[in-house]
């Protein structure tokens, strides 16, 4: 293979798309530490922050998505994207890649377009079990499509499909901590059944509004909770929780040893984005998924769907979840067999070493 090794890794928008992205950054350097990667992302968004923070160059293009509630300002969307294109072009044009990855987000679509009308190989990493707008009109341009649940022929060409596991975080698989350890990390008792809610890092209102309207549930049980309100909601959270604080629930506005908090937990409720989803699988942890209805084609409901059918996590809608989703989960956390039937199933659903896999699988583009 050539000594200059040089591939583009595009795509973010939101977490679920940035850190499969720099993971496989990562496992291609792991195994080509003198290869050279530049990511390709849109401005304004995560990504201008996210992918320095990790160590690699990032180029800005000034896509945006289409706004279809206010149908002429997609003239501006317009221009921008014909902007975005020739932005692209030169981009790949000045760093000569061998191959080209785009993980889903306005700018994977515009520079894999460019890309492949060049010539060069192009892979696709799709993270949900309902593929995204991006990834289904770049599918024919490219030569490989990388995924993580079944089925997906229905969205992709068939014969250009491998099934690869999303990328995690490394740090949630293994903890040197107990469980009673982990539990005593976070202030609370070894020894009794603890529930976490987590609703990613700016929180989820619904989430939170289950616990809030149901703290005599909290109070009459001897259950601990692990509450991660998120950064958005917490000052509220706190102001509501004064004068009302109980022994067994944790406030936390961000979690950042995740390791410990899955170690401590009998079991989960979490929105359904798809890099969660695919933790709880390799750690097998019995989980709670409360769709988040504010995503692109309802595809959170699509990938709990995926687990249900499977018998492999509960599903709440997120419209019914204040008023029922303590109850449920207090009633799971309860009875042993359920939990662990749904961690056997949730485990059988799991796909090592995804990064690993899918750098080899973008390594084998420029061996071809």
């Amino acid at each position: 293979m050539d000594k200059d090794l040089r591939i583009i890794i595009s795509g973010g928008g939101t977490g679920g798309h940035i850190f499969p992205a720099v993971s496989i950054a990562n496992a291609i350097k792991a195994k080509h530490p003198e290869a050279k990667i530049l990511f390709v992302g849109a401005e304004g968004r995560m990504e201008m922050q996210r992918v320095p923070a990790a160590g690699y160059e990032i180029k800005g293009l000034p896509i945006k998505g289409f706004d279809r509630a206010h149908k002429l300002k997609n003239i501006e969307v317009l221009c921008k994207l014909w902007k975005s294109l020739r932005m692209a072009r030169q981009i790949v044009k000045d760093f000569r890649p061998q191959a080209a990855v785009g993980v889903g987000g306005y700018a994977s679509g515009a520079t894999l377009y460019e890309c492949a009308r060049m010539g060069i190989p192009c892979l696709i990493q799709e993270q949900n079990s309902y593929a995204g707008v991006t990834n289904k009109l770049l599918a024919k341009r490219v030569k490989k499509i990388c995924v993580a649940y079944e089925g997906m022929e229905r969205f992709f060409p068939a014969g250009k499909i491998i099934m690869t596991g999303n990328p995690v975080r490394q740090n949630v698989l293994s903890t040197p901590l107990s469980v009673g350890e982990a539990r005593k990390s976070f202030g609370l008792a070894p020894d009794r059944k603890t529930i976490l809610l987590v609703g990613g890092s700016l929180g989820a209102r619904t989430v939170n509004r289950s616990v809030m309207e149901h703290l005599d549930l909290v109070a009459g049980t001897d259950v601990q909770f692990i509450w991660q309100t998120g950064k958005f909601y917490n000052r509220q959270i706190m102001d509501f929780m004064k004068g009302k604080e109980l022994p067994n629930l944790k406030i936390m506005d961000f979690i950042s040893d995740m390791g410990a908090a899955y170690k401590a937990a009998d079991l989960v409720i979490s929105r359904a984005g798809a890099s969660s989803i695919s933790e709880f699988q390799l750690i097998g942890k019995p989980v709670i998924l409360v769709p988040s209805p504010n995503v692109a084609e309802d595809h959170q409901t699509k990938n709990a769907m995926a687990l249900v059918d499977r018998e492999a996590a509960l599903c709440v809608k997120d419209s019914e979840a204040p008023g029922t989703l303590l109850r449920l989960a207090l009633g799971t956390v309860a009875d042993d067999r359920k939990l662990a039937h749904l961690s056997e199933n949730v485990k059988k659903m799991a796909l090592r070493n995804a990064a690993y896999v899918i750098a080899d699988e973008v390594l084998g583009l420029i061996k071809d």
